[in-house]
């Protein structure tokens, strides 16, 4: 035989048998036998980067998939805090970082209910702020007046927010309610920073909302900590710029807790010396502090039943207002009043972070 004619379209043909081995494909031959042959080391192979990838996606919860930098000269991304936020896909899944350098924001800020697990932190709490001088009263864009809660300079409505090393405030001082931070949104965060004003400074709102504030500094005149949220305070500095009320919260019927202060320190402007612990907004209103540090302008009666109020005439019979361990020459609580609460070690049990937050742990939530 001289010719080997084959039709297969994985041969060729050949004039030479002695070289049939040289000149067909042998690869193409051996192709199926080969697949099968590899197939075990092909499989460990897809599934160490098949586990590769869960173990990167497992790992990358701890880093922002998005990171955005604000900075007024223009070495960022954006000039504008706003800007920068309106930029992140609404409802996306993924977790945002914007990065804010150092200088004075002159902004009204809004973080929308559509936007959620966006942390905002500072370069440094001194040296990056967000200032606006809303009031109630101002007109606004419309000419018409603004009332207590939309005079905010930052508003939080959108849910697993968190604040990192800045300072939040409201320059208008002595023209009535001018809020410095409003916050609706759930499981919100705020740690190392500053909130500064006047009447109204923190409006911690909504019945459905919990709130943790962790080595803060919040200070103001009146109310200056206001609302329906459940909020914890933990190693917080709250100064009082005027003889008036620290608290007003506004807690639903039914609901466990309210505002809860654990190891805070209450400071007040030199020549401040009348100041309550607080008052309450509505009638089912809740605040304790555990472990604190009370100034000697803290009032020996502590807690005020905010009387005159037409609507709500009683509130003191329905309000919770308790303190545990207070501490300093403000802390004697020998002559509060008669209808507030001195808690015991055994009451603390139901006063744990999980507890207070219905199950959520912000220590856990972020660092």
């Amino acid at each position: 035989m001289n010719e080997l004619h084959l039709n297969n379209k994985n041969f060729v043909k050949v004039s030479n048998l002695d070289k049939v081995g040289q000149d067909l494909p042998v690869c193409d031959l051996n192709k199926n036998f080969a697949l099968k042959r590899n197939q075990p080391q092909l499989m460990k192979k897809l599934l160490a980067i098949l586990f590769i990838s869960i173990v990167n996606f497992l790992f990358a919860g701890n880093e922002p998939y998005i990171k955005i930098t604000v900075a007024q000269d223009g070495s960022g991304d954006f000039t504008s805090i706003q800007k920068a936020i309106h930029s992140i896909r609404d409802l996306g899944p993924a977790e945002a970082l914007i990065f804010i350098k150092s200088g004075t924001y002159a902004e009204k800020v809004v973080i929308p209910s559509s936007k959620h697990k966006i942390t905002l932190e500072g370069e440094n709490k001194e040296t990056t702020i967000i200032t606006n001088s809303d009031f109630s009263g101002k007109p606004d864009a419309s000419n018409e007046k603004m009332t207590t809660f939309n005079s905010y300079t930052l508003l939080v409505m959108g849910d697993d927010i968190t604040i990192r090393n800045l300072t939040v405030r409201n320059s208008s001082c002595n023209e009535g309610q001018a809020v410095s931070l409003h916050v609706e949104g759930d499981r919100f965060i705020m740690k190392n920073s500053k909130i500064m004003g006047c009447q109204d400074t923190l409006y911690a709102a909504t019945n459905h909302s919990r709130q943790y504030f962790e080595n803060c500094y919040i200070e103001g005149t009146t109310d200056f900590i206001f609302g329906q949220a459940t909020a914890v305070f933990k190693n917080c500095t709250i100064n009082s710029l005027a003889d008036s009320y620290i608290t007003a919260a506004a807690t639903e019927a039914g609901r466990p807790y309210g505002f809860v202060f654990f190891d805070c320190e209450l400071t007040a402007k030199e020549g401040v010396t009348k100041v309550y612990l607080g008052r309450p907004w509505r009638p089912y209103a809740k605040t304790v502090f555990i472990s604190t540090i009370m100034g000697k302008h803290i009032l020996p009666e502590g807690w005020n039943p905010w009387k005159g109020d037409k609507m709500f005439p009683d509130k003191e019979k329905t309000a919770y207002y308790a303190e545990y361990g207070s501490k300093g020459e403000g802390g004697n609580t020998r002559k509060r009043v008669g209808w507030s609460h001195q808690l015991t070690k055994k009451d603390l049990k139901n006063y744990t972070l999980t507890e207070i937050l219905n199950g959520w742990s912000p220590e856990l939530n972020n660092k």
